[in-house]
């Protein structure tokens, strides 16, 4: 995808140093466009810990390159070793997506086959560089399968007649599950980009997803550059849409999904599918089969969901009218917060899981037909 019409993607390896990962630090947008420098494990553990990068897939592949960092210090004597205790370190910085740990261990299990350190090393590295092109991969064909979503949907509105335009396909998102999350293309994003480049005319309506704010500053801040149709929303709006038939789809992302299609995404997903339920809305989950946990069925009991900092709920930045990006407290001094960050929507709320095999139903019996190797 393009920034000023200049092509990027959110990771990459440094062109003059390649023991040097370099990302777009997603903590400074949308008013600031920042590269960041990751050259040892504690810089991966920081920056997936406190967002720097976020979003299963990218978080996936920021893991699996600093493993890859990790390597690169590292002598042949009790090799293997070492890399378990940085893979057990990546993986405390963030529970609730599976992409970290799948990306960790695929890194793990190519380096424990070679004998040298020299080999280890370029397996990372080179293992690295899979999963990440598989995950553009996976989300440019998520855009294939759900823009056939949206054309049917454009298919059933009032075609124009005589001048009038072609009617507008509204799709409400939640929090950012595009290129940004994804080093490009996105998962809930793809089908819309995909929609919007064929000339179908979306508009998308943006929750703002507190309190992170990542639909806000990281969803309009892609659509906008790439010329999307957009308004940006209060959280609780999108019910009130819903009931004025405002709202034709919803697709959000996923970062976990269980065997039998329950789906952990962003806080207040959940509330959102409860809305789409009520007004006969579709609700899809953008859903690579990387973010599917195929050992775990009940995602209400099994998923984990990751607590932050309260101080995330009761502060916010933005601009100030000097230009400057300042922080300011929203509650009452002393007032506790809480703080989840993840939800999970049961598989009987959702309308289909868009995967890069195509779309199913959110439910076993549906993902063994896309995936039967995994059951």
């Amino acid at each position: 995808m393009k920034i000023n019409n200049t092509p990027f993607r959110t990771i990459w390896l440094k062109p003059d140093d390649p023991a040097t990962v370099q990302i777009i630090d997603q903590r400074h947008l949308p008013h600031r466009f920042v590269i960041e420098d990751l050259k040892t494990l504690e810089d991966f553990e920081a920056a997936i810990r406190d967002m720097h990068v976020r979003g299963a897939p990218l978080i996936g592949s920021a893991a699996a390159y600093g493993m890859y960092v990790a390597a690169i210090s590292l002598r042949d004597e009790k090799f293997d070793e070492k890399m378990l205790k940085a893979a057990t370190r990546l993986k405390a910085t963030r529970p609730t997506a599976v992409n970290l740990a799948y990306a960790v261990d695929l890194v793990l299990g190519e380096v424990f086959k070679q004998k040298t350190s020299e080999a280890k090393v370029a397996a990372a590295l080179q293992t690295a560089h899979t999963i990440t092109e598989e995950s553009v991969e996976h989300c440019r064909l998520i855009g294939e399968h759900g823009l056939k979503i949206i054309e049917q949907i454009a298919a059933g509105k009032q075609l124009p007649t005589n001048n009038q335009q072609p009617t507008t396909i509204n799709i409400l998102t939640h929090c950012n599950a595009g290129w940004l999350a994804c080093i490009d293309y996105g998962t809930a994003t793809a089908p819309i980009y995909a929609a919007h480049d064929r000339g179908i005319p979306v508009h998308v309506w943006v929750d703002e997803t507190r309190p992170r704010n990542q639909g806000a500053s990281l969803t309009a801040f892609e659509l906008k550059e790439h010329g999307v149709p957009h308004t940006v929303i209060a959280d609780n709006t999108g019910g009130h849409l819903m009931q004025h038939g405002m709202v034709d789809l919803v697709i959000v992302g996923t970062d976990r999904t269980t065997s039998t299609g329950d789906v952990a995404n962003k806080i207040g997903t959940y509330l959102k599918a409860l809305a789409a339920k009520d007004n006969d809305v579709p609700f899809y989950i953008g859903a690579p089969s990387s973010s599917i946990d195929w050992n775990i069925r009940d995602g209400l009991r099994e998923i984990p969901i990751e607590k932050r900092d309260a101080e995330e709920v009761k502060k916010i930045s933005g601009l100030a009218e000097d230009g400057t990006v300042r922080e300011v407290l929203l509650t009452p001094q002393g007032s506790p917060a809480a703080n989840y960050a993840f939800d999970v929507t049961p598989a009987w709320l959702v309308t289909g899981l868009i995967t890069e095999r195509g779309v199913c139903e959110a439910s076993e019996k549906g993902l063994k037909k896309l995936f039967p190797e995994k059951f």
